[in-house]
């Protein structure tokens, strides 16, 4: 079976973590643990999260005296790609002995018109108290919007049209390699409308998202989103809080998910299972070899057609 992990930034780094290099490597670790008796039976391919990452190397890049403005948003993701890629290969290496296994440099299509570029919703790098963030916004002119933690900076997030790399990750899942591509969401790029020139965007593109579409044109049988709740829930965070063990695509799209957390997860499931007829799954981490075996996580299935 041909399965496309969605790993989320909350699983490379936990909520309340420090976003040092040793925490990271720790959790990486827990990565390769769960996805290895995946891949002794599976073809993988592995896309992650990036927000903290991210988050981090625009605030030191904003700060840093050395330079004279600071690194646009689309190279700032490919330094996490190459970051967390590089991690991710060389602990799935030591756990799949003789596995070939590639990080690969991933760039993602978007309109330059999209309308999200007029309207930040995507979260990226720490939480900060209010007085904190409405400083931030003042000084240095960003957005900041409320996740379930606290106040976090919020920028663009078009939605993904294409990976231009897939060609290639069909010919490395053909020979046999387990991939490690698309990270972030993808390297946000737009297309000359004349010459078909790329040019980088300053922009973080929902990772999920763009997985369901990779997933999509990759032909994968099952699309696995990790994240660090054990499903989903109804209600979360209040005293009605319920889990969905099983849903439909419509079951999701009514479920009034927030957007800056459960709601691109939701979606991009909806969207995978409409578009392929295959089946999709979000849950926690550890628990991924037992969500694609149908003994934990919310599965996604399609709708049943009355005829």
């Amino acid at each position: 079976m041909r399965i496309v992990v969605a790993l989320g930034g909350n699983a490379l780094l936990h909520r309340g973590e420090h976003p040092d290099a040793a925490v990271l490597e720790a959790n990486v670790d827990r990565v390769a643990t769960a996805l290895a008796a995946l891949a002794h039976d599976h073809e993988l391919v592995i896309t992650h999260g990036n927000g903290p990452q991210i988050g981090l190397l625009a605030m030191e890049s904003a700060t840093d005296p050395a330079l004279g403005a600071p690194y646009p948003l689309h190279l700032l993701g490919a330094q996490t790609q190459g970051m967390i890629g590089s991690l991710l290969a060389r602990t799935l290496h030591d756990a799949l002995p003789g596995r070939r296994i590639a990080a690969l440099v991933t760039h993602t299509l978007v309109r330059a018109d999209d309308p999200a570029f007029a309207h930040p919703t995507k979260f990226v790098g720490q939480v900060y108290s209010l007085d904190v963030a409405s400083a931030l916004a003042r000084e240095r002119g960003r957005h900041i919007g409320a996740d379930t933690t606290g106040r976090r900076r919020v920028v663009p997030s078009p939605a993904p049209e294409r990976i231009l790399e897939t060609d290639t990750i069909h010919e490395l899942l053909n020979s046999g390699t387990l991939v490690i591509c698309a990270g972030g969401g993808g390297i946000p790029v737009t297309a000359d409308s004349d010459t078909g020139a790329l040019s980088g965007a300053e922009a973080v593109v929902d990772k999920d998202l763009t997985a369901a579409l990779l997933a999509e044109h990759l032909k994968a049988d099952f699309l696995l989103i990790l994240t660090d709740v054990p499903c989903v829930y109804t209600g979360y965070g209040t005293p009605d809080q319920q889990p969905v063990l099983g849903a439909t695509p419509a079951d999701l799209r009514r479920g009034g998910f927030p957007e800056g957390s459960m709601g691109p997860k939701a979606e991009a499931a909806a969207r995978f299972v409409e578009h392929t007829g295959g089946l999709a799954a979000i849950g926690a981490l550890d628990a991924a070899y037992e969500i694609v075996h149908g003994r934990s996580g919310t599965l996604v299935r399609p709708d049943l057609t009355v005829v």
